[in-house]
């Protein structure tokens, strides 16, 4: 998981072309056509990463980000960025019944929050049968049991006695006297008045008067009448007026032939044109709601009389309203529309502050010419042991590192936490997973070819295994395709597969070359975190809230605590003795017995982890079950993960293994009856994740299976030498920065911490997809040199230098600690 991207150059093509000995090789054994298809193949490619290198890349996202960002300010400022209004106005239909306002995201309130949201609140509506299936579908969301029998044609009280919520519906056919003596009543009896008023009525004063041009002008001029004490309402109370739905004329019955969609637009214009008018206090506004109406257009026709609307229309019009009441009191992450904007507290600030003093610095050294750098010796990559340029040792280049990450955080806080850019919800079907799928493995095909070593997982094929991996999980995230059980528990598999080459990785890295020092662990923690710490302060979220680097970090220290301790044994000591092999499985043994003893008692795991200052790493929301869940769900895969390392080790030791380039892994027998073991095996998993009903069942028999496919995707990857000597570039790019990848998602390319997905170009699905990945890659990529780059001058090899940095972060650290409990006491 420690990408090394930082010794390639930044000119560097995008993907490396096709080496010219393989081009040459695969056009020896081509004729005719084949040999022109394998040279256009090659030069093709070449021809690509000529002109798209990644720093040209860059460069064009940030053109992007600035246009984009100018656009949408222009756009809110200009043309109306209110989402109270957009959720109110518009809208469209994902599917069938799945609402989606234009540009921001309605909350699904669920019977809890409702009541928490409307405590101790008068909710009234007013009007005819149509307001009157609205009030049903509203009180239905606080009581899911409520039925519709109250007498037609009468008042309907509805009381929530455990939150002391009232919500009621008046019968006011028509807007009359009789209405706007009610209205007089409320403006005058604080006591009795709403806190949420909707109205709407038009049907009747069609019905009644036949459509008549003398009925209209009446309903306008009654509207008028009525419009002063709306508005005086509304400088204490919420006020709604609904504008009529249509009608599906057809199926009208004879009584009601005059309601015509014709008429109604005419009322609907009335009533548009005569209220707020007046315009004499923006704040003490009536607010329109026509989102029903959008929605109804597209489902009336599934009505059973023509007039009323089917329960799923009705059911997005009592959601908008409660989205419209309750979005700023509760502040639900997924409720977009009309939400306040967070306001900044003290470590947000401060690390603004920390950004542009950084700036500031990097300024002063350019205006003043500094450039005095030491020379620095080469260093090697802490998990791949490969040389790599160092980073400068003078304060410009780690200024101007932090100025990156300053103005990338600003973006990432445009994209999630500010009122710029759009915001829409997911919604799964088995195209928006299956499509992309199939794109991205035929790019990755495009881009195959010949490794520069071909033993067992070497570093080319786990980058590529990272990097697909990796693309799979974006792909699933975007798709909100957990809704779909298959696909979520093939995607537990991949997230167990990254654990198990935690496991492989570390246990490698440890038996083969021994070194437990504190430079080689600071610098994989940092490597790991520095994203996250930085995020957890500008973002204002729990380190928890990225679960998979807390996850990571944990069983690389539990890898390193169970090999640092003593004995330790390395394979140069294992190679005089099997004595020694025996006792790196009697310590694995005690790993797993360690493991068993937290995941079979949930009471010492709580007790353990809820203690201050370790609960603040592990508690999502004052408790640390999502922690508690996800390490559950993948406790045994690591352990795995270094097993597989400790027997593949010891095999390749013993020569037991062929790994030249074109070999089998195996004898020809064993190879074959191994892959067929291993063909089956995957196929045996896939069956049963594709038959798995139920997600809790599942993920309990999750930690004890997912191994299988894992082992048998290793073995098929790799036993056969051609297969072994092949791997796609395509991949292992994406690869090396899958863990920038992961965490970037959370809010420059998904929305609202994951539950949605960010729009950078509305009414464009295709494009917007296609720029968002764009931008959203590029500043993963960067983001991973960025850390390489703070990473070597940050962490110091001397070990007296090292351990006063250590103490220093350390003191760093319980400050952030005790300002966030502050500013939680204050909250």
């Amino acid at each position: 998981m420690h990408p090394t991207e930082a010794e390639r150059s930044v000119d560097a093509p995008l993907f490396s072309p096709l080496c010219p000995s393989a081009a040459a090789r695969l056009s020896a054994c081509c004729h005719g056509g084949a040999k022109m298809a394998v040279l256009a193949y090659s030069l093709g490619k070449r021809e690509i990463n000529q002109y798209f290198s990644i720093k040209n890349a860059k460069l064009l996202s940030l053109l992007a980000v600035i246009i984009l960002t100018v656009f949408h300010s222009v756009s809110r400022y200009y043309g109306g960025g209110d989402t109270c209004e957009w959720l109110l106005s518009s809208g469209r239909f994902l599917g069938e019944s799945v609402w989606q306002p234009y540009g921001c995201m309605m909350h699904k309130y669920r019977s809890n929050e409702a009541k928490s949201c409307l405590r101790q609140k008068r909710v009234a509506f007013v009007g005819d049968s149509r307001i009157r299936q609205l009030f049903y579908s509203y009180i239905r969301i606080i009581n899911p049991d409520v039925r519709e029998d109250g007498i037609k044609h009468e008042n309907i009280p509805f009381e929530d006695r455990s939150s002391s919520v009232n919500v009621d519906f008046f019968w006011f056919a028509e807007v009359n006297n009789s209405l706007k003596e009610h209205l007089i009543a409320w403006t005058e009896d604080t006591t009795i008045k709403p806190d949420v008023i909707i109205m709407g009525a038009a049907t009747w004063s069609i019905k009644l008067h036949s459509g008549s041009s003398e009925s209209l002008h009446q309903y306008r001029s009654n509207l008028s009448a009525i419009t002063q004490f709306l508005e005086k309402l509304a400088e204490d109370s919420e006020v709604y007026w609904v504008l009529q739905d249509p009608v599906y004329e057809e199926m009208l019955s004879d009584n009601r032939k005059m309601i015509t969609n014709q008429q109604i637009d005419l009322y609907n214009d009335a009533a548009l044109g005569t209220l707020n008018s007046s315009k004499r206090n923006s704040k003490a506004r009536v607010k329109i709601l026509s989102a029903s109406r959008e929605a109804a257009m597209e489902t009336i026709a599934q009505s059973v009389d023509g007039l009323h609307l089917p329960e799923s229309t009705r059911s997005v019009g009592a959601m908008v309203l409660m989205n419209s009441v309750c979005n700023k009191v509760l502040k639900s992450i997924d409720g977009s529309c009309c939400s306040p904007l967070p306001p900044l507290n003290v470590l947000q600030k401060l690390s603004a502050l920390v950004f542009l003093a950084s700036v500031a610095g990097f300024a002063t050294l350019n205006v003043l010419g500094y450039n005095k750098h030491r020379k620095s010796k080469l260093v090697s990559d802490v998990e791949s042991g490969e040389e790599k340029k160092p980073a400068s040792a003078g304060l410009k280049s780690p200024l101007q590192a932090v100025c990156k990450m300053g103005l990338i955080m600003a973006y990432f806080y445009l994209c999630d936490r500010a009122n710029v850019f759009m915001k829409e919800q997911k919604f799964y079907t088995h195209s928006t997973f299956f499509i992309p799928l199939i794109y991205i493995f035929v790019l990755g095909i495009f881009y195959i070819e010949n490794s520069r070593e071909a033993k067992l997982l070497n570093r080319e094929q786990t980058d590529e295994w990272k990097g697909w991996m990796q693309l799979v999980i974006l792909i699933y995230h975007i798709s909100g395709a957990s809704a779909f059980i298959p696909v979520y528990m093939h995607v537990r598999v991949l997230v167990a597969a990254y654990l198990f080459q935690t496991g492989y990785g570390h246990f490698s890295f440890f038996w083969l070359k021994g070194d437990f020092g504190l430079y080689r662990v600071c610098q994989v923690l940092f490597r790991l975190n520095f994203l996250v710490v930085v995020l957890c302060l500008v973002m204002d979220r729990p380190y928890q809230f990225y679960y998979f680097v807390p996850l990571v970090s944990f069983w690389f220290a539990v890898i390193y605590g169970s090999l640092a301790m003593w004995p330790q044994i390395l394979q140069k000591k294992a190679n005089g003795s099997g004595f020694w092999h025996l006792a790196v499985l009697l310590k694995l043994l005690g790993l797993l017995s360690f493991i068993c003893l937290f995941a079979y008692s949930q009471g010492i795991f709580d007790s353990v982890f809820s203690v201050w200052p370790i609960s603040t790493l592990f508690e999502l929301q004052g408790s640390v079950h999502e922690w508690w869940f996800r390490w559950k769900l993948d406790r045994f895969v690591v352990i795995h993960g270094m097993l597989f390392a400790f027997a593949y080790l010891v095999l390749q030791k013993c020569q037991v293994l062929s790994e030249g380039k074109g070999e089998p892994l195996f004898s020809t027998r064993i190879s074959n009856f191994l892959l067929f073991v291993s063909v089956v095996s995957f196929l045996t998993y896939s069956i049963w994740a594709s038959s798995c009903k139920n997600k809790t069942e599942c993920n309990e028999l999750h930690p004890y299976i997912s191994v299988v496919q894992i082992l048998a995707f290793i073995l098929i990857r790799n036993i056969p030498g051609y297969a072994r000597s092949l791997y796609s570039s395509f991949f292992a790019w994406f690869g090396k920065i899958s863990l920038e990848l992961f965490i970037c998602q959370y809010h420059i390319w998904l929305a609202a911490d994951t539950k949605g997905i960010l729009v950078l170009v509305p009414g464009n699905p295709m494009l917007n997809i296609i720029i968002s990945t764009f931008i959203f890659v590029c500043v993963a990529h960067e983001i991973s040199q960025i850390t390489n780059d703070l990473a070597q001058v940050a962490i110091p090899k001397e070990s007296g230098a090292l351990l006063k940095r250590l103490l220093g972060v350390a003191g760093l650290l319980v400050a952030v600690l005790l300002l966030s409990m502050l500013e939680k006491g204050r909250q």
